[in-house]
């Protein structure tokens, strides 16, 4: 069956080639954009400067694992009133910076590890052909806690008082 729609990891990234190993896992090839723009001017360059290469888990196909093979781009900035030399292409809707899986299977670990804990949830996920450790799935769900944690400390604290003394009785 075909579909006329094209399958991409996010926005601004492009499919280079889908290839399957042996062992029936999948690496899916990608690049990021053609130019960058600076994070502090806000300047667009197509200075290349050089490139690095991510590799995140992604959703599985059929059971079987796919690694997105993500090559991201350095750029120069070209102008010159701007204090930074280089930057980098961020891909925010693929997956957070340093991160080793997408945002979609983020979800996924998250969801799972607060619906059933962490050894419950390593089978389930290797079940549902994501393999990852249980201290992994808890660490995430420690990460998540500490974002989450950022309320203000109270204003008000109600103390309670009882007593069951002798004919003092109260609370």
């Amino acid at each position: 069956m075909r579909t006329k729609s094209k399958w991409s990891p996010g926005p601004g990234i492009k499919v280079q080639s889908v290839i399957s190993s042996e062992q029936g896992d999948w690496v899916v090839s990608a690049c990021g954009p053609e130019s960058g723009i600076c994070p502090d001017c806000r300047h667009q360059s197509r200075s290349r400067h050089g490139w690095s290469y991510r590799n995140l888990q992604d959703l599985p196909i059929q059971g079987s694992a796919v690694t997105v093979k993500l090559q991201l781009r350095r750029w120069r900035c070209t102008y010159r009133p701007c204090g930074r030399q280089t930057f980098t292409d961020r891909a925010p809707a693929i997956a957070s910076p340093y991160a080793r899986r997408t945002t979609r299977v983020a979800e996924i670990v998250g969801l799972l590890g607060h619906s059933t804990g962490g050894r419950p949830g390593e089978r389930l996920m290797r079940r549902l052909g994501m393999s990852i450790s249980d201290d992994t799935i808890l660490r995430h769900l420690k990460r998540n806690a500490a974002r989450i944690d950022d309320d203000p400390p109270a204003r008000i604290v109600g103390i309670d008082d009882w007593s069951w003394r002798k004919s003092w009785r109260y609370g």
